[in-house]
């Protein structure tokens, strides 16, 4: 008898126990989908942006209580009021549109003031509108206004050479134009014409990109060798207007592809004299840019981004001999991150040109003699990253720019705000409180708005001088107070240190509202390791896309920036040349294991990891050459391998010419490694990513016996699977890392009410 009573105790606690510690059930899946409405506009006074006006005001939209206001702010009085009377202006957005337009909600944009303040032109429905607030009246001044982003092309697609039309001389007499491969020049008085160039030809022609040199004595034209012209192919299987599907086909180089050949010739138009200028300075090129006359005529210059990106040079030709001198020659044993970090102002018609390079191991400005191409002054340095220069002063003579990693109490990853002198001298600081900024200046730069924030701890929006950096008044301080009564809890900076024992690693820990520290979590990684930026948000949200979503089921959900992502020193970064299957990984597994030692509810012995492109590749590549630590990944619109991909990405990192480290990172060749449960999502028209990408990795693991789920998207593009993508990821980590078959899609979403 006593034994049966302690076989029941001993059930009865099994139950109790899984009752209580349940996780991934259908009460916590209905809470994770209705995670994002419960916590929208659950914080007010936080706006988003700032718009300074030439007369020195500035008007932002702010979220109430209550819904929109828009406001004007006039920094010489201190002063800010609403831009309008919003009652009054709904009441005639109603009677003139005939639908009922509430006064805390009006939807307008593209405000734009007169100097004194009486006309207010804005877009409402699609229409260009006038209003006065003084007389109280409304005016429809355009039905049709144009759509800025309907004529924008494909990223991708091929620059035409030959589609510019003829380009007319400064001062109108002629005019400048291709034929049969070559350049001409038309007296446009007399119909006169004068061929120019008598060595173009079919394969190595002149392009339509002509152009005169400002006092219309000299010209300017490139010839052009052809690339490749390659194409990826998908089929939409599903297109919305016919029932058949359609072949869909994009402009698509990838790495290793034949790139055009730029030459730049000099033509003197009095004398008919073509000068052919030398290409042993940039004969290796993936591209020839910003080809620009000097104001003054004396000069174009150019800049060159070699194949392979470990050389970067800026080139001046003169304008009467056509000699080049290099004015600027930036080189790297590793690659040249051009396409984020590089930054170029030309002072006074190029006497001077502003530079920033990674030359002693930390992105920062430099100065240069741009007659001569001496280095004349390192502006900024020290062990902290100029992220982005905001604007060159010439008359003053600074510049003024963001930076990160001067404060060693701080994130590293946390953006302030400076300027500094021509000199190097007289740094000055914009920004110093303990979060991240988001600074907008004026437009004379006499004033700015600093707002900043942490994940934690939510926006303040701040006006300041710019002569003292003192705050002039408090705009906004937000207010989240309605959020913490959802439950929502503030996501947790945790760093430690990574693969070398020195460098701390920063990421984010993301609880559900539920949490229990008495109950045991499974760990999934959301990663984006793509070398071109660093991650992990520093602002504050109130919800994290999917990572909220998760974490609701009974999830703790990380984020991590790894080595081989951007934002830190050069030796932080080139971790990923020639590696991208690196990913950070020795970093988030340290990091990781070191948050479960802290906090012993992270179970680190149950690890999921999803991502969409770049992180797609990352989240495969986290089972097929990690999988001694992660258990389960979701990999949406991944490049499996850099072969495949864009060109200007993948040999931006992986380099040039195209060698065994490719296949070495490649998750299609690797793919006899993979352990763990994986599934593949993929649209099924993406043309960022090809979509042969992922179909080659899941005939690779056909072919070496791999389970695997392949969910593939008809008609969607580059994405990370739309709703119908995140229940199955959400059903995949459910399934796999607690061991819970989920519920019914037909009970989660409400088709069923049992």
């Amino acid at each position: 008898m006593g034994f049966f009573v302690k076989k029941i105790s001993v059930f009865f606690i099994l139950v109790t126990s899984g009752a209580a510690f349940a996780q991934g059930t259908l009460a916590e899946y209905k809470k994770a989908i209705a995670l994002d409405s419960l916590f929208r506009d659950k914080v007010i006074n936080s706006p988003s942006s700032f718009h300074w006006l030439e007369n020195g005001l500035l008007w932002y939209v702010n979220n109430t209580s209550d819904g929109k206001e828009y406001l004007w702010v006039d920094p010489s009085s201190e002063t800010q009021q609403p831009c309008f009377d919003h009652t009054a202006l709904a009441k005639l957005l109603s009677e003139t549109f005939d639908k009922e337009i509430d006064a805390d909600h009006i939807d307008i944009a593209d405000l734009k003031f007169d100097a004194d303040m009486e006309e207010i032109k804005f877009i409402f429905d699609k229409k260009k509108i006038s209003y006065s607030p003084s007389t109280n009246t409304l005016t429809i001044i355009d039905a049709n206004p144009s759509d800025r982003d309907q004529n924008r092309g494909y990223w991708g697609s091929k620059f035409d050479e030959t589609t510019n039309p003829p380009v007319m001389s400064p001062d109108s007499t002629m005019t400048a134009f291709i034929k049969n491969s070559n350049l001409y020049i038309k007296n446009n008085k007399t119909e006169e014409e004068t061929r120019l160039s008598y060595d173009g030809a079919p394969g190595f022609f002149y392009s339509s990109y002509i152009k005169w040199s400002p006092d219309g004595k000299k010209i300017m034209a490139y010839k052009v060798r052809p690339g490749d012209d390659r194409k990826i192919y998908f089929v939409e299987s599903s297109p919305a207007d016919q029932f058949q599907p359609k072949l869909q086909s994009r402009d698509y180089l990838k790495p290793g592809d034949e790139l055009p050949f730029k030459s730049p010739q000099l033509f003197l138009v009095d004398s008919k004299k073509h000068i052919q200028i030398p290409t042993d300075e940039f004969s290796h090129q993936f591209g020839l840019n910003r080809i620009d006359w000097r104001e003054d005529s004396r000069a174009f210059s150019f800049e060159y981004n070699q194949r392979g990106h470990q050389a970067y040079k800026v080139i001046e030709v003169d304008a009467l001999t056509g000699n080049l001198k290099v004015l600027v020659n930036e080189t790297s044993d590793t690659f040249i991150d051009y396409s984020s970090k590089k930054y170029r102002y030309d002072v006074a018609d190029g006497k001077e040109i502003i530079w920033t390079s990674e030359r002693d191991g930390w992105n920062h400005i430099y100065l240069y003699d741009g007659v001569t191409g001496q280095l004349k002054k390192q502006l900024t340095k020290g062990e902290w990253v100029v992220r982005e220069v905001i604007h060159v002063d010439e008359k003053n003579r600074e510049v003024y720019f963001a930076a990160s990693g001067l404060d060693k109490d701080q994130d590293p990853y946390f953006l302030h705000y400076f300027k500094v002198g021509f000199d190097g001298k007289n740094l000055t600081r914009f920004t110093k409180e303990n979060a991240n900024h988001d600074v907008t200046f004026s437009e004379d730069f006499a004033y700015y708005v600093d707002q900043f924030s942490r994940v934690d701890a939510p926006p303040v929006t701040l006006l300041k001088s710019s002569k003292y950096g003192k705050t002039i008044m408090q705009l906004q301080k937000a207010d989240h107070s309605a959020l913490l009564k959802e439950g929502w809890i503030a996501p947790e900076v945790f760093t430690t240190k990574g693969r070398d024992g020195i460098t701390d690693i920063w990421g984010i820990i993301i609880r559900p509202t539920s949490f229990d520290p008495n109950k045991t979590y499974p760990v999934i990684e959301y990663i984006y390791a793509g070398p071109h930026s660093s991650f992990v948000p520093k602002d504050f949200r109130a919800y994290y896309w999917s990572m909220s979503s998760l974490a609701e089921l009974g999830f703790i959900v990380v984020q991590i920036d790894g080595m081989g992502t951007s934002n830190r020193s050069k030796a932080f970064h080139d971790i990923c040349w020639q590696n991208l299957k690196d990913g950070g990984f020795p970093d988030r597994k340290i990091w990781i294991k070191e948050a479960a030692k802290k906090y012993t509810y992270m179970d680190a012995d149950k690890v999921g990891i999803f991502g969409t492109s770049a992180g797609g590749q990352n989240a495969a590549a986290a089972l097929v050459f990690n999988s001694d630590f992660y258990d389960v990944a979701v990999s949406s619109c991944g490049c499996h391998d850099n072969r495949m991909d864009k060109i200007w990405w993948n040999e931006q990192f992986m380099g040039y010419p195209i060698g065994p480290h490719y296949a070495a990172s490649s998750n299609v060749e690797n793919a006899d490694r993979m352990g763990g449960n994986l599934m593949l999502i993929l649209g099924e028209v993406d043309d960022n990513v090809d979509p042969a990408s992922t179909m080659q990795f899941a005939n690779a693991l056909i072919k070496a016996n791999k389970d695997f789920e392949l969910v593939t998207i008809p008609g969607m593009g580059h994405s990370s699977g739309g709703d119908f993508g995140e229940r199955k990821r959400k059903d995949f980590f459910v399934k796999h890392l607690m061991g819970v078959d989920p519920p019914s899609w037909e009970v989660i979403y409400g088709k069923k009410t049992n």
